[in-house]
């Protein structure tokens, strides 16, 4: 029995000499053993196993998995990877991994601090009851605070904005259909694993529409629409930006909870909010884009009835980890020949004019690489022409039109400025005028939108065209 112990012994020592020798003359030996390990695969293995924990909102498993996954990647990196593409797609993977689990983490974390002090000995259970109704007391007075802040930078209303209205853009019209306009009125189509779009980012150059699609589909899904600026979000709020980002998920959340319809988030200029990370940039604005990413991922909430509609001008400008978020990203171009002519039909609505068909056409071809913004700025032009018109007139004249009294009988008695060599005029400037309610506008022509292109420039570059058609090439769709 003695022998059979010491042999025992024998054996320990031997193999704690050999191990402690092993890694301090032979390092590489280490390394070699390492290296007979499938560490890449078995990170994978660990990582499919902590999304399926995710997906079942088994959230403390999942996070724990997930840190298992990062710790056997990291060893892969260092030990099997010698190819710079494959061990920069690994290190990319593990930020990807990394950011989900602090995700994780913080939700975690406030779920303990909601539930702190439920638990303890009955002698001091009053005093606990009486802690937790001054904390819950405490987080609605703050909650509420911040929807009072809220209040002010976001503006709730229900548009009056129709698809009809919108020239061209139909690739981004059925997108937007298809995220909340087919849900509310076909739910049963939506089951299984078919859901709705939760995210939807509008990039393109400024004055294209993107808001005015926002204002559309909300219009069409007869729901919520709140609309913030990032930037004013910013740079009024910079010390709650991330408490007021969590609110205005909630308040959308309560919204379609209430009223049973879709509630559409809009965030204009998000680049503002969610431009990408460096290392440079201060805390809060760290924290801001974490709860962002938090909230659009829906971590302990069921967002079915939540729609995120960002718009951006600069859309290389966002962080990536955002704009995976947004699961479809539709590129809103500077409109075509057809969507010209529209928009110029559009915007001069049922003022009076004399165009025909050929002018409209002749002046869509003229407005090329015009966004829509500077369309209605040329047609708003074009209308004053009649106006800068009355301003300079040295003489008027009577003629035909509605009686003032009487829109449904005419009358020969009111005014419109004329030449000098008209026969019928008579001197006379606008400030002469005794009754000025006779002054009739004349009708906006050919000529009045000839001369506001004259002073008219396009807004947008060439440059920052070919920059979003590349972003589309590498991220997004055309819409």
């Amino acid at each position: 029995m003695a022998y059979i112990f010491s042999y025992i012994c024998f054996l320990f020592f031997f193999v704690v000499c050999n191990y402690s020798i092993t890694h301090s003359l032979f390092p590489s030996l280490q390394k070699s053993v390492a290296m007979s390990v499938d560490f890449t695969s078995k990170a994978v293995d660990l990582l499919k196993r902590a999304t399926t924990l995710d997906e079942a909102k088994e959230y403390e498993e999942a996070y724990r998995w997930y840190m298992d996954s990062i710790e056997v990647f990291m060893t892969a990196i260092k030990y099997e990877n010698k190819n710079p593409t494959k061990k920069e797609m690994l290190k990319n993977k593990v930020r990807q991994v990394m950011e989900r689990a602090t995700m994780i983490k913080e939700y975690l974390e406030e779920s303990k601090e909601g539930n702190n002090g439920g638990a303890g000995g009955a002698g001091n259970t009053t005093q606990k009851t009486a802690s937790v109704s001054k904390k819950t007391k405490e987080e609605e007075e703050d909650k509420q605070r911040m929807k009072n802040a809220l209040g002010s930078a976001i503006l709730r209303v229900k548009p009056n904005v129709k698809w009809s209205e919108i020239a061209g853009l139909e690739a981004a019209k059925e997108a937007l259909k298809e995220a909340v306009i087919l849900p509310v009125r076909f739910p049963q189509l939506f089951i299984g694993n078919r859901k709705p779009w939760k995210g939807i980012l509008m990039y393109g150059p400024p004055g294209t529409g993107k808001s005015f699609l926002a204002k559309a589909v909300a219009t069409e899904a007869d729901g919520t629409f709140l609309s913030v600026s990032s930037a004013d979000l910013m740079s009024r709020w910079l010390g709650d930006s991330e408490k007021l980002v969590r609110n205005l998920f909630e308040m959308a959340r309560e919204a379609w909870r209430t009223d049973g319809k879709p509630a559409i988030i809009f965030i204009d200029e998000i680049d503002s909010l969610c431009s990408a990370r460096s290392d440079n940039e201060n805390d809060a604005l760290r924290r801001i884009k974490t709860e962002f990413l938090v909230q659009m991922q829906g971590v302990g909430h069921e967002d079915d009835g939540v729609l995120v509609l960002g718009a951006t001008n600069i859309p290389w400008s966002l962080d990536s980890a955002v704009r995976r978020r947004f699961e479809r990203r539709i590129y809103i171009p500077l409109p075509d020949l057809q969507a010209r002519y529209q928009m110029l039909k559009i915007h001069i609505g049922n003022t009076p004019h004399t165009l025909t068909e050929k002018d409209w056409y002749e002046l869509a071809q003229m407005t090329e690489k015009y966004s829509g913004s500077d369309i209605n700025i040329v047609v708003r032009n074009a209308m004053m022409e009649c106006i800068r018109s009355v301003q300079v007139a040295t003489h008027f004249k009577r003629v035909t039109g509605p009686d003032v009294k009487d829109p449904t009988r005419t009358s020969k008695n009111r005014l419109v400025p004329c030449s000098p060599g008209d026969p019928e005029g008579f001197m006379m400037t606008a400030q002469e005028l005794t009754e000025p309610e006779l002054l009739m506008p004349l009708p906006v022509t050919m000529q009045d939108f000839l001369r506001a292109l004259r002073t008219a420039r396009p807004s947008v570059s060439d440059a920052d065209i070919t920059q979003h058609i590349k972003f589309t090439e590498d991220f997004g769709q055309e819409g």
